[in-house]
């Protein structure tokens, strides 16, 4: 397959490349920047320029593609609102081109946290949630698969580490180092869904060729990691003691580290046999290489 892949270069999507390459398809990145493009042609891709903003450019993508991977997203959670709903245009620019085709358009989207419950594949994120307009976006992607779109979303998990992680679980690192304190909030009993980011990247490709149309799968390796025993691991590594803080001591993660939000992928393993066969993320934290 020719499949084209927005966030070609990002933390998830520079790990998918090569999955895809392994199995003998043929990848088109979008590249926002000189650096973008020739970290993707180095490996292999061909490149089209362009952003999420760049709505002729993903109808380019999207149309000389035999499928798509849309990864990229916008971080700045000073303005996220915005940040969905410049990706909802994305999505359904690119689901527009592919409509009627038959060809995949997988988006990545985020695990629910369902109170008092493991979320599964089944569940949605309640309305009202911080996060509950990615949710509208996959619910739109999902329904694609009415205009002969073969949609599906892939739910990530608040973590998805490995070596070079820069997201939750490196900042916790770094907020620590700067407090002096590996912190926890409330009784540390809240848990994390994890996974390694090779494990997401092979469900991406499993995803593209060949999950059903509509369907939604969660790349979760850990069901739910206590975050008690996150900080446990980062202490120990610091030489720093393990306490329970205010949540606002965290910042915009102490929302994230007050709630329970396990996950699981048992509906994802029955129906594409994906496994997960790298380090779990108390192993991966052992290793060492988020205290380098």
């Amino acid at each position: 397959m020719r499949i084209f892949v927005t966030g070609a270069s990002g933390w998830t999507g520079s790990a998918v490349l090569p999955e895809l390459f392994a199995a003998g398809h043929q990848v088109v990145g979008l590249a926002r920047s000189d650096a973008s493009a020739a970290a993707l042609t180095a490996v292999g891709a061909e490149v089209v320029r362009g952003d999420l903003d760049d709505l002729a450019a993903l109808r380019a993508g999207a149309d000389g593609a035999d499928g798509v991977i849309h990864l990229a997203f916008k971080h700045d959670f000073s303005v996220f609102e915005q940040n969905i709903l410049d990706d909802r245009r994305a999505v359904e620019t690119m689901g527009a081109v592919l409509e009627g085709t038959g060809k995949p358009l997988v988006i990545a989207s985020g695990t629910p946290a369902v109170p008092g419950k493991v979320a599964t594949e089944r569940d949605t994120t309640a309305p009202g949630s911080p996060v509950g307009g990615r949710a509208e976006t996959a619910a739109i992607v999902v329904a694609m698969a009415e205009r002969g779109v073969r949609s599906v979303v892939v739910g990530l998990p608040r973590t998805v580490h490995g070596p070079g992680d820069q997201g939750f679980v490196a900042m916790l690192v770094a907020a620590a180092r700067r407090s002096g304190v590996s912190g926890f909030v409330g009784d540390g009993s809240q848990r994390w869904p994890a996974v390694h980011r090779l494990d997401a990247a092979s469900l991406f490709r499993l995803a593209v060729e060949s999950a059903p149309a509509g369907s939604t799968l969660h790349a979760v390796g850990d069901e739910g990691v206590r975050t008690a025993d996150i900080a446990e691991v980062i202490g120990r590594h610091l030489d720093l003691p393990v306490k329970s803080r205010p949540a606002e001591e965290f910042g915009f993660l102490g929302m994230i580290l007050s709630g329970d939000q396990p996950a699981s992928s048992a509906i994802t393993r029955e129906l594409l046999g994906w496994r997960p066969t790298h380090p779990g993320l108390l192993e991966d934290l052992e290793q060492g290489h988020y205290f380098g």
